[in-house]
This record gives structure tokens, sequence and C-alpha cells, in this order.
């Protein structure tokens, strides 16, 4: 007779922690070596910026033990790496910029929003302990998107940096409302298709072997490419505009498996850019430079120059495969070299293989996204996970195309790598939310219970008025629904 015997399942925090400690190590490690190459000497405050970073990230490992025993364990460690580099990078652009009489205080700005940005992700992880309730907010949160979107509009509230008006100034603060935005709209895009995906996705008229929609379900892919084509416009912002049609066309090709909708969605986005590159001069300005960035008259342009794009592909063109070493290059001598180009930073003093290193780990972090979208079990959650992880996917291409020539320059800023508070904590908040969903896709399904033995004797009498039934029915109240992957 053979002995069945069920296994607990493997949680994977031990793994966590050590893969957590390991980046740590290699942060610390980086940090110490900017110093030294610099400065010639160990950062004086070497052990609390180190004790700090350790300290939050074990709070963060700690709590997901906790919280979400089964999330998965690559995501918490890959993102504190990817963040501690950034602190890095963005400290030796400090030391350069203090070099030359500047404040040099990035930094620590950027430690305190990285603060800022584990408290909101052990937040969610604390108050939501399952990621189904936010479907209960789906056209709440079209809202709130919508009002993030136009709140730069707002006079006396929005102001303009370089040009785009995606900023809003609080308590002499400034704060990128948008990036808050892209998840409250891939909460409301997920619960809207996965109510609506059947419509979506019924058969329409097949051309050149291609089954396109009904011209009747346009009516969302147009309204949201309008929304875009309107930030496009009024804000001024093509990474925005870009993002959020991008996003809207990833999930309804993952709700419909459509690939129609796709090809329509990048013929709108392309068309309606090519128009407004003719009629805006700010739009039209971003593709002289991708397309004539080593022109004259374009390098020299003030302001909309290519100067910066060229610069940035010059000092990655210097750090060659291996790169100039942490604190050997002149990363600090293309403009915005701690946010919008800090990928050409990172290309000059780590190299080609350095780089690649990097979009390794976000292609990982992508992938482990994906994964738990596979995994879960409601339609809702594989929405959400699916459009959260594009969302950091998409940033990372957009912004590396735009600092390599590959697509124009859009604005969009590199996840957990570049300078800025807004970023960085919206970003943490969609790695708690890939950790919720995971913890719910990875968690084992509960024993089923052991049938009653041949011989316990007749069935307990049915009580009067119980319609039929022994007990209420468990399923009563609870949403039934197919899941087609």
């Amino acid at each position: 007779m053979a002995i069945v015997t069920q296994q607990r399942a493997r949680t994977g925090r031990g793994a966590e922690l050590a893969l957590l400690g390991l980046a740590l190590v290699l942060v610390v490690g980086a940090y110490a070596q900017v110093s030294l190459a610099v400065t010639g000497e160990l950062p004086a405050n070497l052990a609390t910026r180190a004790g700090g970073l350790a300290a939050l990230a074990l709070l963060a490992h700690m709590l997901v033990r906790w919280r979400a025993p089964y999330a998965d364990p690559v995501l918490l460690p890959i993102v504190v790496a990817l963040n501690g580099i950034g602190l890095t990078m963005i400290y030796r652009i400090d030391l350069a910029s203090t070099a030359r009489g500047g404040d040099g205080g990035d930094a620590d700005r950027q430690l305190m929003w990285t603060l800022v940005g584990v408290a909101a992700a052990v937040a969610v992880l604390w108050f939501l302990r399952d990621h189904r309730l936010l479907r209960r907010y789906t056209y709440t949160a079209m809202v709130v998107g919508l009002v993030l979107l136009v709140l730069p509009l707002v006079p006396g509230l929005g102001v303009s940096i370089n040009g785009a008006r995606i900023w809003i100034s609080l308590l002499g603060m400034s704060f990128q409302p948008a990036e808050l935005g892209k998840i409250v709209l891939a909460v409301f895009f997920a619960g809207y298709l996965v109510t609506n995906r059947d419509t979506l996705a019924l058969a329409g008229p097949k051309v050149l072997g291609l089954q396109l929609p009904r011209a009747r379900d346009l009516g969302p892919i147009m309204l949201a490419w309008g929304v875009s084509l309107a930030v496009l416009v009024l804000e001024r912002d093509l990474g925005t505009s870009l993002l959020f049609f991008g996003l809207f066309v990833a999930m309804l090709y993952v709700a419909t498996e459509r690939l129609s909708w796709v090809l329509i969605g990048l013929a709108l986005f392309a068309g309606g850019a090519v128009v407004a590159g003719a009629l805006f001069p700010h739009v039209g300005a971003r593709f002289d430079v991708w397309l004539h960035a080593l022109e004259p008259e374009i390098y020299n342009r003030s302001p909309g120059g290519s100067g910066q794009v060229v610069q940035g592909l010059f000092g990655m063109a210097s750090g060659g495969l291996t790169g100039t070493g942490w604190g050997y290059g002149y990363p600090q001598l293309v403009p915005y070299a701690n946010s919008d180009f800090i990928v050409a930073s990172l290309g000059e003093e780590l190299g080609l293989t350095g780089m690649l290193a990097i979009l390794l780990l976000y292609l990982v972090l992508a992938q482990r996204g994906m994964r738990a979208a596979i995994g879960v079990r409601d339609g809702f959650g594989k929405l959400l996970a699916s459009g959260l992880a594009f969302v950091l996917a998409f940033q990372v291409f957009v912004v590396v195309g735009g600092v390599t020539r590959l697509i124009p320059l859009t604005g969009l800023t590199t996840p957990f790598l570049a300078l800025g508070g807004s970023s960085l904590v919206s970003n943490w908040i969609i790695v708690a939310l890939l950790l919720r969903i995971s913890d719910a896709a990875r968690r084992p399904a509960p024993p089923e219970p052991e049938p009653a033995p041949e011989d316990a004797g007749p069935a307990a009498p049915l009580e009067v008025g119980d319609g039929g039934r022994r007990g209420p029915d468990p399923t009563d109240g609870q949403e039934t629904e197919v899941v087609r992957l």
C-alpha cells in the first residue's frame, strides 16, 4: 500500500534574505569604491548609510515574511539592488558637484525618498490583505487617475520644468502626480477589462488573416488615445502620454489575446505623434533631436538642442566594454546626469557589461511580475500584475531607447535608479502590489477535507425550513469567474 505524505510548501524567505545580503554587499561596496576613487578615503558616513539601507531592507523582509509569506523571493532583492545602485551613482554625481561648488545634497534627498517609498510599500502590504479588494474601486480609480493627470494644468498648482508641465508644487516640494496616476489607472484598466473583455474579444471582420474588432468596440481605445494626445499637447509630456496609452493597449491585448488591438494602438499613436510633431514645435523638436542629433544647427539650438543626447552617447562610448570604473569617469559633463541621463552615467563608469547586468535585473523583475500574473487564479489579478510589470519594463525600454537614440527622448525616469521622489515612491508601491499578487499566486491551495468513512452511519437529518440544505452555502455572495489564460 502506497503512503502519500504531504510536504509543506516552501516560502522562499530564506533565499530572499540571502539575496538581500548579496544586494547590500554590492551596494555598500560600490558606495565605498566611489568615495575611494574620488576623495581617496572612505566616506565618513559609510556605517550610517550602510546600516540605514540594511535596516530598511530587513524591515521590508520581515513584513513580507509576516504579511505575504509566499511572495516571490526575488522581487525585493532586485529592487533593493537597483535602488542602491541608483543611490551610489547619485552620490558620485554629488561628489563632482561639490568639487565645482555645488550643494551636493541629492543623494541625501534620494535616501529620504527611499525611506518614504519603503514606508509606502510597507503600508500597502499591511493594509491590503487581498488584491481583489481593489476591484471594488474600479471607477473610483478612473476618476482619481484622470484627476492626477490634469492636476498640473490647474493654475497656481502646476509648474513647468524644462518646458513640460507635469509637476505640481505643494509645501515647497515638487511632485509628479502622473507617477501615482499610472498605478490607479492600471487598477481601473484591470477592473474594466476583466468585466468587458468578452465584448471586446467578439469576432469582427477578418482582413488579410487578421481578426479585427467591430467598429462599435473601438470606443475604449479611442478614448484612451484621445486622453493620451491631450496629455501630449497640453502638458508637453511625450513620456506620460506614451506610457498611459501603451499600458492600456498592453492590458487590452492580455485581456482579449487579439493582436489586432496592438496593431491598431500602434497605428493610432504613431499617426497622432506625427500630426502633433507637425503642429506643435515642442513635439517636433524631440523628433529633430532624434533624427538629426549630430547636425550643428540641431546640436547648438537652445533650448531644445541635441547636446545632452550627444554628450551622453560620447560618455557611454568612452566607457567601452568594461567601463572607466566607479568614480573614474566624467558623467557630470552630461546635463541631468543623475536623473534623465543616469543610464548614460552608469554606462560610462560600468561599461556595456555593467549596463547589461542592470538590464538583466530589470528583465528578471518584469519576468517575475508576469509569472505572478500567470500563477494567480483570478482574472483581475492577472490583468493588474501584467499591467504593473509592463509599466516597469516599458519605462526602462523608453528611457534606454531615448538615451541611445533608438527612439525619441520622452522624459520618463528609470525606475529605482533615477533621482526623483515621485517616481521612486510610486515604483515601490508597484513592487508591493506585485508582492501581494505573487503571494496569492504561490500560496498553496487549502487541503481538501477527508471523505467520511462508509460506516459513519446515516447522515444528520435536515432541519425544517432550511430549504433542503445542511447549512449556509459557502459560495453564497461570492463571484465565480472562469479565467482564460
